[in-house]
């Protein structure tokens, strides 16, 4: 597999195996959010809430979840959030899931204009259960 954090986020990508060990070394922060439990908007905003640790205050809307990724006074700069059982949320919530991916991917983007990253991976529930 190629180096994951070697080169620049690109859309989702698969987390590479011992995710969290390979970005340590790259000083990438890790976040997981777990969307085996998401059914729809509400639960999503509360998968990333407890992924993200935010605080109440959160807005639970897609523009919170936007600034929230692309906060400019944010102190990481290098920032992989791992979406563990992703697929299974696509093919279960397809519009809602189109919905995030929008706003995931403009976070990527505004991020890259910041001078940060933000790698989006995907880990599914039936790899090593040990990350979790």
């Amino acid at each position: 597999m190629i180096q994951i954090f070697g080169g620049p986020p690109a859309g989702l990508q698969n987390a590479p195996h011992d995710v969290r060990i390979i970005a340590a070394g790259h000083q990438v922060a890790v976040r997981e959010v777990n969307f085996s439990t998401v059914h729809d908007k509400d639960s999503l905003m509360l998968a990333f809430m407890a992924g993200l640790g935010l605080t109440d205050r959160f807005g639970h809307n897609w523009d919170a979840l936007y600034d929230v990724l692309t906060d400019p006074e944010s102190p990481r700069k290098r920032l992989a959030l791992v979406l563990y059982d992703y697929a299974r949320f696509r093919s279960r919530r397809a519009n809602l899931c189109a919905q995030l991916e929008s706003v995931l991917f403009d976070a990527q983007r505004t991020a890259a204009e910041q001078d940060r990253d933000l790698w989006l991976l995907i880990e599914e529930a039936d790899s090593d259960p040990r990350h979790w």
